[in-house]
């Protein structure tokens, strides 16, 4: 078992990517006495780990572009500021819309891209068919495109957040759980884990779909709900084009995009209960498989190379929590994100650190995610959830 300090400032619970974005980015603004917890035996070895590594502008809200807007430029310079390849690869976004209802509603959204400027694309279902000939796409009644959104790699960002933040004076601990936080007079004095206590100031839940259960250790009931979603990737696919972007078929919530020289495909099950369960639904599977055959015809061709199921962190608005709650001093939430967290780490956690060290963030105005909005009612949804 490792030996814990004793005393820290600022305790980060989760080593996914929010916990290790928000733990280097305060060392790189100075707080170099934060302590980073995870329970796995290694870091992003829970959701971030097992996301498809999507990231993208294409979003319905003003404030889910804008986090977009400063977090795909950092991740554009992550290598060169943290020394770690994350694989980032530049393939496009394709949305396609089978359905009146996402034309109209996805039609709005590309204006409101285009006037914050990304450049979206608004396609038509020929110029859809044209964009992608090897897709089954009859039923396509239109199509949204930003040849700016991509992929890259979640295991990259975290491990490259950890070492540079080590070397900036974070300690990042695995294979540590923790069962309690201590709270006197209103504010946080510390936390207990299954290797000892640490006495600090500031505590951080960053435990993504394991988060309300660490809000619950503080009396804090946060409306975050873990849901079950499952992958697979392909054997070689020769003859898919080399130009094959991320597609997402959005009513059926089934996507593909390029990995390796096979493909990625996933399919969201609508009727997933919530909970922890993070084994492969091969019903489900089958389900998908027979969708995504039907989408993409080539599929019939390729074997299993591998399936996962990993877990999104739900909100009931699908925004995330970011910032104070405002009845525990020093009890700080970055969660919530509901199956798009990974492109928003690297700003969620600059913007985390700058509530602790600053009051408030400089960066973006993101008053709108705070704790409070779901007891007064003033929830955001967002429509691009897939």
């Amino acid at each position: 078992m490792p030996d814990l300090p004793e005393i820290a400032n600022v305790v980060v619970i989760g080593g996914g990517v929010m916990g290790a974005s928000t733990a280097y980015h305060l060392a790189l603004k100075g707080e170099k006495d934060v302590v980073l917890l995870e329970r796995q035996q290694f870091f992003g070895q829970g959701a971030t780990g097992k996301c498809a590594g999507g990231i993208r502008y294409q979003f319905s809200t003003e404030i889910n572009v804008r986090l977009s807007q400063v977090s795909l430029p950092m991740l554009e310079r992550f290598e060169e500021e943290t020394g770690q390849a994350i694989d980032l690869r530049w393939i496009g976004y394709l949305f396609l819309l089978t359905e009146e209802e996402d034309v109209h509603k996805f039609r709005g959204n590309v204006a409101m891209q285009n006037q914050l400027g990304v450049a979206t694309e608004w396609l038509d279902g020929d110029e859809v068919r044209r964009r992608a000939p090897q897709l089954n796409a009859a039923d396509v009644l239109a199509g949204a495109y930003h040849a700016g959104d991509g992929l890259a790699d979640p295991n990259g960002v975290v491990n490259g957040y950890i070492h540079a933040g080590r070397r900036l004076g974070v300690r990042p601990f695995s294979d540590i759980e923790v069962t309690g936080i201590r709270i006197e007079g209103g504010r946080i004095r510390g936390v207990e884990t299954t290797a000892g206590s640490i006495a600090c100031d500031v505590v951080v839940n960053a435990a993504g779909p394991w988060s309300r259960a660490i809000g619950e250790l503080a009396g804090v009931s946060l409306p975050v709900t873990p849901l079950r979603r499952q992958m697979l990737t392909t054997t070689p696919l020769p003859e898919l084009a080399p130009d094959f972007p991320f597609v997402i078929d959005f009513a059926r919530s089934l996507y593909f995009h390029p990995e390796g020289e096979g493909l990625l495909t996933g399919m969201s099950n609508p009727h997933e209960e919530p909970g922890f369960d993070e084994s492969v639904d091969e019903s489900w599977e089958l389900v998908h498989m027979e969708k995504a055959i039907e989408r993409l015809p080539l599929l019939e061709r390729a074997g299993l190379l591998a399936h996962w199921a990993g877990l999104y962190e739900v909100t009931p608005d699908a925004h995330p929590i970011i910032g104070p709650v405002s009845h525990i001093d020093g009890y700080f939430v970055v969660t919530g994100f509901s199956g798009h967290g990974f492109m928003h780490g690297p700003v969620a956690g600059l913007l985390t650190a700058e509530y602790i060290l600053n009051g408030a963030p400089q960066t973006l105005d993101i008053s709108l995610l705070d704790y409070n909005r779901f007891e007064k009612g003033r929830l955001i949804k967002e429509y691009n959830v897939v």
